[in-house]
């Protein structure tokens, strides 16, 4: 019987080990993950100047794009124009004489 009860003791002694054993691991384990997370964040955190700034340059990018898209258009547009405006330009003086004309008379 003290052989039996020897056995318990010791399983119970080795069982408590263990647990102890594994909640120290756990205790580590939870301490490594936030100190990592703590690290990645800080990381994260010193990175946001950077993440800014290329958004920025970024923005710029489409800015300037959407800005020489828009002057491009314009030129198209103010050509159109002048054409038009050149070709009614003979029309618009043989009007302008015909006014002058008709009114003298």
């Amino acid at each position: 019987m003290d052989d039996t009860l020897q056995r318990l003791l010791d399983a119970e002694v080795r069982a408590e080990n263990l647990a102890r054993e594994a909640e120290e691991a756990h205790q580590r384990t939870v301490q490594e993950a936030t100190a990592e997370v703590h690290d990645l964040d800080d990381n994260f955190t010193a990175r946001i100047p950077e993440i800014q700034k290329a958004w920025i340059q970024k923005a710029d990018e489409r800015a300037d794009k959407t800005i020489a898209e828009i002057e491009r258009r314009y030129g198209e547009r103010h050509e159109r124009l002048r054409d038009l405006a050149e070709e009614r330009e003979s029309e618009a003086l043989d009007a302008a004489f015909q006014m002058l004309i008709d009114t003298r008379l």
